[in-house]
């Protein structure tokens, strides 16, 4: 029997790294290995990983890579791996370049034809998924929308008559405005779940129609604290898909003409019935 200690330094490579969002149990045992094989650990925010590490008791030096330095910070770590390093990177929770950073950095080292090797984990758009109870298979995940509200409601527009589920994460000083907007463009019927701080202590998933949010919220004043990842159901049939496209087109040629005509237009450039386009005119109104 070999009593030879085994060797657990990792082949030249970029690992990247999934952590917990949260519980500090999900992390995965290759995960582990992989932050005790390596040479060094790049991270997000060294502060918030150098915790994760001392948590586990690894040591291992750290680097920052944020968004703003990721492209210069690159070219240090295809030096590290040319030179034989294992280097890990991993962002402050879940997956890396999942709504984080580290695209950039994963795309210049596989340009420069070094290794890059995923290490799965804990991922938001995931554990939400799994607990929301969608029943469609097929689902889009879209991200943080865009702060300013013009430019949100155009988003929300782009993606009203999509057949599928759409995913989104939230900050909690958004989060009122964000589905007040999904409310209006996707209509009070569509069904939403409100997946927040998943995986601690404080961890709640919900599901209702767009129209009861508000009310949900006004319940409890701490409903609106922390991290969301906000997922809106399938339209429950194409109509409602199809309404979606009909107000998109009404919204912009009611601002601009009559009701009467705004309707005739919009009934040929949508195939709906001039009638019906009408009374979705007369509603907006």
């Amino acid at each position: 029997m070999n009593d030879a200690p085994h060797d657990t330094r990792l082949p030249p490579a970029l690992y990247v790294v999934a952590t917990p969002i949260g519980n500090l149990g999900d992390i995965t045992l290759r995960a582990l290995d992989t932050l005790k094989g390596a040479d060094r650990v790049a991270a997000e925010d060294t502060r918030v990983s150098g915790q994760l590490l001392a948590h586990f008791g690894i040591r291992k030096p750290l680097v920052s890579i944020r968004e703003h330095n990721e492209r210069e910070a690159a070219e240090r770590v295809i030096g590290w791996i040319a030179a034989g390093e294992a280097v890990a990177y991993v962002s402050d929770a879940g997956t890396p370049t999942i709504s984080d950073p580290g695209a950039r950095l994963v795309a210049a080292v596989r340009a420069a034809q070094c290794a890059v090797v995923p290490v799965p984990g804990v991922s938001a758009v995931a554990t939400a998924l799994s607990a929301a109870g969608v029943e469609s298979d097929a689902w889009l995940f879209h991200g943080f929308l865009p702060p300013k509200p013009g430019a949100r409601q155009a988003a929300l527009q782009a993606l009203a008559a999509l057949p599928c589920a759409l995913v989104f994460y939230e900050a909690p000083h958004r989060i009122a405005e964000t589905l007040a907007d999904m409310a209006r463009v996707f209509g009070g019927a569509r069904r939403v779940a409100l997946a927040r701080e998943l995986t601690k202590k404080f961890e709640s998933i919900v599901t209702m129609p767009l129209a009861d949010v508000d009310e949900w919220f006004a319940g409890d004043a701490n409903r609106a604290r922390g991290e969301f990842v906000v997922v809106v159901h399938a339209p429950a049939d194409p109509l409602v898909a199809g309404d979606a496209e009909a107000l998109r087109v009404l919204d912009i040629l009611a601002g601009e003409l009559p009701p009467t005509l705004a309707a005739k237009l919009a009934a040929r450039i949508t195939g709906r019935a001039k009638a019906e386009l009408y009374r979705m005119t007369l509603k907006q109104t």
